[in-house]
């Protein structure tokens, strides 16, 4: 039977981090402890429940989010085990879209980590906030102190622990609670709670004040009873935490051993007490549309599982219910769709439910066209809500089938891999006719032809890994006059225009303005240049590459009282601006990566050396407990292949992650 828990009482949440913090078995031991599962799952052992496809368990990473629901203290829990890999950040974006909190996860050696930090600014731009649990406390070298410096200096994050561990490295066991001044101690006979420990007392009210101090300054409502009393009660400290985490002005940090089953229940407790319900997150549309389920219905679609078994189309219902049997419109495409069932996701399992209510996610079966990012709405209460951020492909890979009669279902599968992940591009290359296949790392294209060869029974060839490179203006031209006459009988085409081009201020992708006085090229027409100088940018002249980094000024122009018209402006400006880049002097763009290279010490020399032969450029070198941790920026062409010759030069020993770090020009 279904437990209906009222909307103040449901969490939403993500479970964020960099690869290998521990974010998998964090929710692994949630669903444990939650008896949504009666086995711990293990990553090494290939046994969880939200990395369940065959691919995430061999390799040991999370390739696709994944939903779990489970409760805990009589609310009702929906986690989203997110990718900690930055080829797959894609798949955090559409996550974080319809979440309404996280839980940031940390190595409590390693501290914020460069993923970290990409899926931290991810959460910054979607305003969801977080609460941080620094993991692997057990390990040695950890230190929470050390981890919270990081996030205040990383992150630019108001970091406020609220736990003080008790005993280190091996010996950790335990935490004190600041906020009610309680130990939690953990051994072979489960969890047990006690008051602080003598040895710990001096140090855990010292940590308390210096709590009770950081919220007064930040949370104006305190400050009162703070300067009153010179304390803060229990009760006021833990709605302050509250308040400030909803408002996002500070981030409640804990601490623990996800692996050895310590620290997950107050963190639990933590999820329940400061991260927000729906309820706590403003209203959608427009601000229309509250977490109400007597509302109108606003849902929308996130991820598209497209199997050849049936597509199911997971959605965040933000207001009203969603219930078998009813009719939706798809905003983006305006086409009605029938819900024909609705579903409950237990990673790679689902539970039928007769419908949603606001505030949940689920997935519903029977829209056939679906994609990620629609809005679904009751066709006479139509609302559009904004839809995730895709990032842009920066590899790509030729792919074709190895027998001639696998052609036509190569094109579907591919179409299919598109339609599940859209950071994934699929196109024919006009000039070679092969098919190819883009997205945002070498590990990401690596993973979806393998699908193609698992999923699909298919035979591919697979071409070298291409990066997307880009062109732009290093010194333009100023004066450009081109003339757009056409008379082939009948209503002529006729512009005048005259440009001037050069690279944009501030580092924009395409900048367009108009100096035209005396109202000699009119106010529509000018927009009809600019979409015509849009038109152009696709391929530059240096080798037919997107064109970025462009001013682009309309200085004069001229009108035909009959044959001039929108098209044909568009058609001067695309032209015109084509000839205006063939005369100003080029630079061709390489997409750059970040790289962080984590080696034995005495592997520095040889890893430093290699990525200098790969045009890498060091920008900072640290030690962290015994291991060196190298950061550069190298083009991204230059890093396929990496991963085994870093293994050859470590014996093994050595990792390394990447993440996009825009374009710069090419050199080499």
């Amino acid at each position: 039977m279904r437990t209906v828990r009222p909307t103040d009482r449901v969490r939403n949440l993500g479970i964020l981090a960099h690869v290998d913090a521990g974010k998998t078995t964090v929710t692994e031991r949630i669903l444990f402890l939650t008896g949504a599962v009666h086995k711990r799952g293990e990553v090494h052992d290939g046994t969880t429940v939200t990395d369940f496809d065959p691919q995430e368990r061999e390799r040991g990473i999370t390739i696709s989010s994944a939903a779990v629901t489970c409760a805990w203290a009589d609310h009702r829990l929906t986690l989203i085990d997110t990718p900690g890999h930055v080829d797959f950040s894609d798949e955090v974006e559409r996550a974080l879209r319809v979440l309404d909190g996280a839980v940031a996860v940390f190595d409590a050696v390693a501290g914020v980590e460069p993923q970290s930090e990409t899926v931290w600014r991810q959460a910054d731009r979607h305003g969801v906030p977080r609460i941080a649990f620094v993991n692997k406390m057990d390990r040695p070298g950890a230190d929470l102190d050390a981890a919270v410096a990081s996030i205040r200096s990383r992150l630019g994050a108001a970091a406020l622990p609220v736990q003080l561990p008790v005993g280190r490295e091996d010996g950790f066991r335990g935490v004190v609670d600041l906020v009610r001044m309680r130990a939690y101690v953990w051994d072979d006979g489960g969890l047990a709670e006690t008051g602080v420990p003598p040895g710990l007392r001096d140090e855990a009210v010292r940590r308390r004040r210096a709590l009770e101090e950081a919220v007064a300054e930040l949370h104006p409502g305190s400050l009162e009873e703070f300067c009153a009393t010179d304390a803060l009660a229990d009760g006021t400290l833990a709605g302050a935490l509250r308040a400030l985490t909803l408002a996002g002005s500070a981030v409640v940090v804990l601490c623990g051993s996800a692996y050895r089953d310590r620290g997950v229940e107050p963190l639990l407790d933590a999820v329940v007490a400061y991260l927000p319900s729906p309820l706590d997150r403003p209203p959608v549309g427009g601000g229309e549309r509250p977490a109400d389920p007597h509302a109108p219905l606003v849902a929308l679609a996130f991820k598209v599982n497209a199997a050849p078994t049936g597509r199911m189309t997971h959605v965040r219902v933000y207001s009203g219910t969603l219930g078998k049997g009813d009719t939706v419109l798809d905003t983006a495409t305006g086409r009605t769709e029938r819900i024909s069932r609705v579903l409950r996701v237990q990673a790679d399992r689902t539970d039928e439910l007769p419908g949603a209510l606001a505030g949940e996610i689920v997935a519903v079966v029977g829209p056939k066209a679906v994609r990620a990012g629609a809005t679904l709405c009751p066709p006479d209460a139509q609302v559009v809500l904004e839809p995730p951020v895709t990032a842009d492909p920066v590899v790509s890979v030729a792919v074709e089938a190895r027998l001639g009669t696998d052609t036509g279902r190569l094109a579907a599968a591919l179409a299919r891999l598109a339609e599940e992940d859209p950071s994934l591009v699929v196109r024919t290359d006009p000039e070679t006719g092969q098919t190819v296949l883009s997205g945002l790392g070498e590990l990401h294209l690596e993973v979806a032809v393998e699908r193609l060869r698992r999923d699909r029974g298919l035979e591919v060839t697979v071409g070298r890994p291409q990066v997307a490179y880009r062109e732009t203006v290093l010194k333009g031209v100023t004066g450009l006059v081109h003339r757009h006459v056409k008379q082939d009988g009948g209503a002529g085409q006729f512009a005048h225009v005259v440009l001037d081009v050069g690279p944009s201020p501030d580092g924009e992708e395409f900048a367009f303005s108009s100096t035209v006085t005396g109202g000699r090229v009119p106010q529509e027409y000018v927009r009809a240049v600019e979409a015509g100088c849009r038109d152009a940018l696709g391929d530059g002249p240096l080798g037919g590459h997107p064109v970025t980094g462009v001013r682009v000024t309309l200085t004069d122009g001229a009108t035909h009282p009959k044959d001039s018209s929108e098209l044909a402006f568009r058609t001067a400006g695309r032209f015109a601006l084509r000839e205006a880049l063939r005369a100003s002097a080029m630079a061709l763009l390489e997409p750059v990566a970040e790289v962080t290279v984590t080696v034995p010490a005495e592997s520095v020399g040889a890893v430093l050396g290699d990525l200098a032969a790969r045009r890498g450029r060091v920008t900072d070198s640290q030690v962290r407990g015994g291991t060196s941790v190298v950061t550069a920026t190298v083009p991204l062409a230059e890093l396929f292949g990496y991963a085994t010759r870093l293994r050859g030069r470590t014996q093994g020993r050595g990792t390394f992650t990447t993440r996009p770090a825009g374009y710069e020009p090419l050199t080499g």
